[in-house]
């Protein structure tokens, strides 16, 4: 198997993952927040920011490069902190804490 090829699954690997995580049931608890890495320091740009933030600025801010699909990950991510009733999407794709 190629390279490009072992990259094309995983990606695929990786939207079929994160789809099947967002229908998972919101759970409110702070301790059952994701364990990733990212999700801290996703909180920490959060709660810096004097305004909502798109998914492309947290991912400059995480020093992430702009390729799509890092920003479609941090997207992902965003959504799922929605999902725990940790942040807000104030407008489509835009998203701050919960006030």
């Amino acid at each position: 198997m190629s390279t490009e090829t072992h990259l094309e699954h995983l990606a695929i690997t990786r939207k079929t993952v994160t789809a099947l995580a967002d229908r998972l049931p919101a759970q409110t608890s702070m301790a059952d927040r994701p364990e990733h890495p990212d999700y801290p320091r996703i909180l920490t740009v959060f709660n810096e920011a004097t305004h909502p933030l798109r998914a492309r600025e947290v991912c400059e801010a995480l020093g992430h490069e702009q390729l799509p699909k890092s920003i479609e990950g941090t997207r992902a991510k965003l959504k799922r902190l929605v999902k725990l009733n940790i942040l807000t999407e104030a407008d489509a794709g835009s998203f701050t804490t919960k006030p």
